[in-house]
């Protein structure tokens, strides 16, 4: 009777792996939640570097992954209703692509979901990690920068670029969270090299004319445009504002500059989704966020357009153009 018994378990044994294999390979497909500030139009390249840097590690969607888009198109007030959204599909993974309020909006639907930031602005000090190297709870990801005082290094690239610079304009988005701590970096930075700052803010594309007239009338020799999913997705229209009132213009992302601005300092946007990638591949594979150490770049590239320098009757130093890690002509 015993061997009668083994038999029939090995016969439903061998039945059965066959079923377990199938299984496995028709369960569930892994489903991620892409959250973004902007619009698909405006910032299809760093989507599609996450789409790259998954399909590198054997992520291919629509056949073993499936991605959930969700657009604020500049409008920060309907991160909430989208984030929630995301949570209700269940989805495995909310990849926060933006800044800040793409990270809040997460954070504030969900303690559960893994959520993976890929341009976060000084994530410890907004209460999203408790560490960089521990993160803890259900965020990690990328950080934008190692230290708000980067803010110093587009200061000292204007002074070097405009003879006898003292006055510099600034723009910022007030809706933009981390504003906050750059605008504060941004004064210890100007008190110490000796210059004054003319702050105007922009909410909403209709302020942009008036930014930089402010800072025109104001004596302003040139301005530094901070970081915003708004000011990206009108970018155009600042660099338009720039070459209209003759100043010469610093940003953070080599896109201003690719579009006409003069200079930018910075991380390359699409490296910073690529590592984004490798986290929800990760966490898909059964690691746990508050395990992942949160990564800050460690590169940054300077890259400047001649032919906007040409415009404006600027003679960039041979000293910056050797330090360029790319010259637009």
């Amino acid at each position: 009777m015993r061997l009668i018994g083994l038999a029939v378990v090995l016969a439903l044994s061998l039945f059965a792996a066959p079923r377990a294999a199938d299984s496995q390979q028709t369960g569930k497909i892994p489903r991620i939640g892409y959250l973004s500030a902007s619009s698909p139009s405006a910032t299809g390249y760093p989507r599609k570097a996450f789409t790259e840097g998954l399909r590198d590690l054997g992520w291919t969607e629509g056949q073993n992954i499936l991605v959930e888009e969700r657009w604020a198109e500049g409008n920060y007030d309907r991160l909430a209703s989208q984030a929630a959204e995301l949570v209700r599909l269940n989805v495995d993974v909310i990849v926060a692509a933006g800044p800040n309020p793409v990270i809040r909006a997460s954070k504030q639907a969900t303690s559960a979901v893994p959520i993976v930031m890929t341009v976060a602005g000084d994530p410890i000090g907004q209460g999203f990690i408790t560490s960089l190297r521990r993160p803890g709870g259900n965020i990690t990801g990328v950080a934008w920068d190692p230290d708000p005082m980067i803010t110093e290094k587009y200061f000292e690239l204007l002074k070097e670029v405009i003879p006898g610079l003292h006055r510099v304009g600034t723009i910022l988005d007030p809706g933009d969270p981390p504003a906050t701590v750059y605008r504060r970096a941004a004064m210890q930075a100007a008190f110490k090299l000796g210059l004054t700052l003319h702050e105007a803010e922009v909410g909403a594309p209709h302020e942009i004319e008036k930014a930089f007239a402010t800072i025109t009338t104001g004596g302003g020799q040139a301005v530094f445009v901070y970081g915003s999913p708004l000011f990206f997705l009108h970018r155009g229209r600042f660099i338009a504002m720039a070459a209209k009132y003759k100043l010469p213009d610093i940003h953070i992302t080599r896109e201003f500059v690719e579009a006409g601005a003069l200079m930018c300092y910075g991380v390359r946007i699409r490296d910073l989704y690529r590592r984004a990638a490798a986290y929800v591949d990760k966490i898909l594979k059964g690691a746990k966020p508050a395990d992942l150490p949160v990564e800050q770049p460690t590169t940054f590239e300077l890259v400047i357009n001649l032919k906007t320098a040409k415009a404006l009757r600027l003679t960039i130093p041979q000293t910056i153009l050797l330090r360029a890690d790319q010259i637009i002509e």
